[in-house]
């Protein structure tokens, strides 16, 4: 399956604007909707050219609403994604996968605040065992936020949308992460350089065509 993923402009709410448009909600509306980074939507579809057509079908409201496309398509990685550009290229037959992977955009991916849990003495009493809600896994994990094979939280919105969460996380704390600070590098002999522009405990891999990487 490959997962498309719609990541909002900053100054929009994401999906108010894509689910109270009639188009955008009919075209979405056969997919189950997930929310793996904060204020994104993504969907899996049956194959790399179903994921671009998607992202055809939503041309309008996309140069409108999103800020960007990540595709992730199995055939070239598990864990990181592809441009809307390169994936297009890819479906197309312009390039092979083996060709993907120099140009590459690193996202850091930053974990919500943590509220902090006060128990009152009838919730001590009745439950003295009772853990902290586990913090984010400190893995780096450049698929992010949403896992291929965990199951949706059970507190979807009520526009349909589910937040999915990572292995380290519990149900308290299943609020997705932020894209942050987006760093180009190139890949060189196999070695990917390091983030260094915000320290996180997790990161975000895009896989870029040249022509995105030097414009």
């Amino acid at each position: 399956m490959t997962r498309v993923c719609f990541v909002g402009s900053p100054d929009v709410t994401l999906r108010y604007e894509l689910l109270s448009r009639e188009t955008s909600r009919e075209a979405l509306s056969t997919y189950d909707l997930h929310q793996p980074f904060a204020n994104s939507i993504a969907v899996r579809t049956v194959s790399l050219g179903a994921a671009v057509s998607l992202c055809n079908d939503l041309q309008w409201y996309l140069v409108r609403f999103v800020d960007r496309v990540l595709i992730q398509e199995p055939s070239v990685s598990d864990d990181e994604w592809l441009s809307r550009d390169l994936a297009t290229a890819l479906r197309n037959g312009d390039l092979t996968p083996e060709e993907t992977g120099e140009h590459l955009l690193i996202y850091g991916l930053e974990a919500p605040d943590a509220e902090p849990q006060t128990a009152s003495a009838d919730d001590t009493d009745a439950n003295p065992a009772s853990p902290a809600p586990d913090a984010m896994s400190a893995q780096t994990v450049s698929g992010g936020h949403e896992g291929t094979s965990s199951a949706p939280s059970d507190g979807g919105g009520a526009d349909g949308t589910q937040q999915e969460q990572s292995p380290g996380e519990t149900a308290r704390s299943s609020e997705p992460p932020t894209l942050v600070d987006p760093l180009y590098v190139r890949r060189t002999d196999g070695e990917m350089p390091t983030y260094d522009l915000r320290d996180v405990e997790e990161t975000l891999v895009v896989r870029l065509s040249e022509g995105e990487f030097l414009g």
